[in-house]
């Protein structure tokens, strides 16, 4: 699906892919190996920095961020294309997709001139520390205390899933300021020094890939955080932890289609292995009927994206985006269950790689790393609830 755009927006996107034939680093590139969603290798800090230099890195803000003040359609246009190219804007995603634009939106102009401009240039890494142990969906009932003594915050507690965390340089952190009140009214947001007394980071390996230790479990013991790294008001943090609804974070979606579209291609391939008694996989009516519908949910998701994405632009409700994540991460998980089904033993075969992404491996590999599109960001199970409850209207 392509859609024909206003010719302002047009030439837009004319000027994004001609920079992009001479600038984007090769494939081989994207694929170098990286330990964890904090680690920034030099080519992935370069390859940031030169977006930020030419305001292709956040092209909805102002060129001083990174940015070119471009308009929805045209940041619509932008993702269109760094999705089809599968390009990644930074190694440390949730320093650029989460915590920049939480500074930018809550942080004092302090915060923004020691932070803001780093994170962006790709100079410094973050994680985001927000899962405690009995603190995951239900995020308001985190415990790790801050108390205020003098101009410090002295915190104690735990975090854990803190993805990328013995490689970030600071770590967003959630903290109950106030266990008086309701529970969502007493946390506040800090900025730590993941290098302070008192931190300690234990990340534990994966069973799908032995070289990439992503998650962490990070200890927090009488760490003192100066009092200037609260980010908005005090007992003011849970606004921050929903989010800022800017228009390049409502775009997002495109990648889950884009995914979902390169399963579909791979599952075609698949159609042409031979089977068992001879003739192809794809020989089976219902390999051919699966597939179909796979393609046909990745174009009811950009679709349904589009759809929505017109209704704000004219300033309606748009409960579509409730939707998509649900949909999409959901939808991409099952194409590639079943093609590891399909290929059976052989979905573990180094020789037989999923859907082309930034981290191949076989497609058992990418069936199970689907699940950090269902999981992280509001479990399926919470997006139900969500969808139920604000978008349908249901009861409790």
């Amino acid at each position: 699906m392509r859609l024909q755009y206003a010719p302002e927006d047009e030439a837009f996107r004319a000027e994004l892919i001609a920079w992009l034939a001479e600038n984007q680093p090769s494939d081989e590139q994207f694929r170098l190996p990286k330990q964890s969603s904090a680690h920034m290798t030099d080519w992935a800090r370069a390859w940031q920095r030169a977006l930020f230099n030419a305001g292709w890195l956040v092209p909805g803000w102002p060129p001083e961020l990174g940015g070119r003040n471009a308009t929805p359609t045209q940041q619509m246009i932008y993702f269109e294309e760094i999705s089809r190219r599968e390009i990644i804007r930074s190694a440390n995603p949730q320093g650029l997709g989460i915590i920049a634009p939480s500074i930018n939106d809550y942080g004092t102009p302090e915060q923004k001139e020691r932070f803001l401009g780093p994170t962006l240039r790709g100079e410094i890494s973050w994680c985001l520390g927000m899962s405690e142990p009995g603190a995951g969906s239900d995020l308001a009932s985190l415990k790790t205390r801050a108390e205020l003594v003098g101009d410090e915050f002295v915190v104690n507690g735990q975090k854990v899933w803190t993805s990328g965390a013995h490689h970030a340089d600071w770590c967003l952190c959630f903290v109950r300021t106030d266990p008086t009140v309701p529970k969502h009214k007493g946390i506040s947001a800090l900025i730590i020094d993941t290098t302070a007394p008192g931190v300690e980071r234990r990340p534990f390996p994966e069973l799908s890939d032995p070289d990439w230790h992503d998650f962490n479990e990070v200890f927090f013991t009488d760490v003192r955080v100066p009092k200037e790294n609260l980010v908005g008001p005090l007992n003011g943090g849970w606004p921050i932890t929903q989010g800022s609804l800017a228009h390049e974070r409502a775009m997002l979606w495109i990648g889950y289609a884009y995914d979902l579209q390169r399963a579909v291609r791979a599952l075609v391939e698949l159609g042409d292995r031979p089977v068992p008694g001879g003739g192809r996989l794809g020989d089976d009516p219902r390999y051919r009927d699966a597939v179909a519908g796979f393609h046909i949910d990745a174009q009811a998701l950009l679709a349904m994206g589009y759809r929505g994405f017109s209704k704000f632009l004219l300033g309606k409700a748009s409960p579509e985006h409730s939707l998509l994540k649900l949909f999409g991460s959901e939808s991409l998980q099952r194409a590639l269950l079943f093609g590891s089904e399909a290929l059976g033993i052989d979905g573990l075969d180094l020789d037989l790689l999923g859907p082309k992404m930034w981290r191949d491996g076989p497609w058992a590999i990418s069936y199970l790393r689907s699940f950090s599109g269902t999981i992280p960001g509001g479990t399926s199970e919470i997006q139900r609830n969500i969808i139920s409850e604000r978008v349908l209207g249901l009861p409790r």
